[in-house]
């Protein structure tokens, strides 16, 4: 009896799913990036559990981002990301996705360098201006030119970003197609460090 033929989804995960092995898959980026449905699909096709920080932050304080930005302001609310992330990152594998401030914060940093394989999904500003500006939820937007605050924290932040183990584009396309993008660039990073 001859082998069934695995289907190229199914080898791009298992695959995927041995290069992350026991580590934890981060995803970064600015908010409108992606990340949280993104990675809601990658630990779908891992068979990992996914945990949104943010959804987190606000399960463990009962307030909601802008409620807590409002009430302890934005100082305070790094501190609390930053003991969450250092919680959430003690076990693995999972896919954690993190606020947009989350990995510019240097302690935060530190804890998901430490704490697993950090994916940046980069987009650019049309993209994520079309995704952000029909919520009224993004406590750093609440300005005058909510895009132009938006470029600004792209120029600041990209840098920074920049520092994340692995780039992925966030484009315009099926949240599926981006998700299959973070998994070939997880199999592609193993394959490099083995190589080397």
């Amino acid at each position: 009896m001859s082998e069934p033929l695995l289907t190229v989804a199914d080898s791009l995960k298992d695959r995927a799913r041995a290069a992350l092995g026991s580590r934890n898959l981060i995803l970064v980026g600015l908010m409108g990036a992606g990340k949280s449905a993104v990675g809601r699909i990658v630990a779908s096709q891992l068979g990992i559990p996914f945990i949104d920080s943010d959804h987190e932050i606000e399960r463990v304080s009962r307030m909601t981002i802008p409620e807590l930005f409002a009430a302890y302001g934005e100082d305070e609310f790094r501190a609390l990301e930053t003991r969450v992330m250092k919680r959430l990152l003690k076990g693995g594998p999972r896919v954690v996705s993190t606020g947009g401030g989350a990995f510019i914060n240097e302690r935060t940093r530190r804890h998901i360098i430490k704490g697993g394989v950090s994916v940046w999904l980069k987009a650019d500003l049309d993209v994520l201006w079309e995704r952000v500006n029909k919520r009224d939820n993004r406590p750093l937007l609440k300005t005058e030119n909510p895009k132009q605050t938006l470029e600004g924290l792209m120029n600041a932040r990209y840098p920074i970003y920049a520092q994340a183990d692995l780039t992925v584009l966030s484009r315009d396309v099926r949240k599926e197609i981006m998700a299959d993008e973070v998994l070939k660039a997880v199999i592609e990073a193993q394959k490099e460090k083995a190589a080397s």
